[in-house]
């Protein structure tokens, strides 16, 4: 038994190295078209992976979190030996998981979300939301992000990676 949970777990390491989605699919996530994950996969979804519910065009960056329990019932299972706190996570179309944000059980994300970097996501984030914070609040709506990122914009979004990063120092005189 142990020997099977052991191999198991080093295909799933494996696998959520090399082929994400796959690792996804394997773990039993709910997840529609166009997933991005950037980072490690095996390490964001916790144990009730199958709990989450990801919409379509959804970008996670590295460390984020995926929590559907609540681990402090542990401390009154001596009181209550059944008690359990396990809640859904459901994430609408076109949300981007900014690095190290966490998402808490019961939450619902909607559409063309923004989670800043950091932030902890306690509450459900209406449509077109940016939020950030511990907890996380809205800051703005993706609509005033987007009419900020235009004017911010080094227009560079297009190129692949090694012309990105050359033409990145050049715009910084980096030689």
């Amino acid at each position: 038994m142990k020997i099977m949970r052991l191999i198991r777990k080093i295909y799933g390491r494996i696998l959520a190295r090399f082929d994400r989605v796959g690792y996804l699919r394997w773990i039993g996530l709910n997840f529609g078209e166009d997933i991005h994950i950037y980072g490690n996969p095996s390490k964001m979804f916790g144990t009730e992976p199958w709990c989450i519910t990801l919409g379509n065009h959804v970008h996670i960056t590295d460390e984020v979190k995926f929590v559907t329990h609540d681990g402090g019932t542990l401390l009154f299972r001596h009181l209550v030996p059944d008690l359990e706190i396990t809640k859904p996570i459901v994430v609408g179309d076109y949300v981007y998981f900014g690095t190290r944000s966490m998402i808490m059980p019961g939450v619902k994300i909607g559409n063309q979300c923004i989670i800043a970097a950091g932030a902890v996501v306690t509450r459900d984030v209406p449509d077109h939301s940016v939020v950030g914070g511990v907890p996380a609040h809205i800051i703005k709506t993706s609509e005033e992000y987007f009419e900020k990122i235009k004017k911010e914009s080094l227009h560079l979004g297009h190129l692949e990676y090694e012309q990105k990063d050359k033409a990145l120092k050049k715009f910084y005189g980096v030689k």
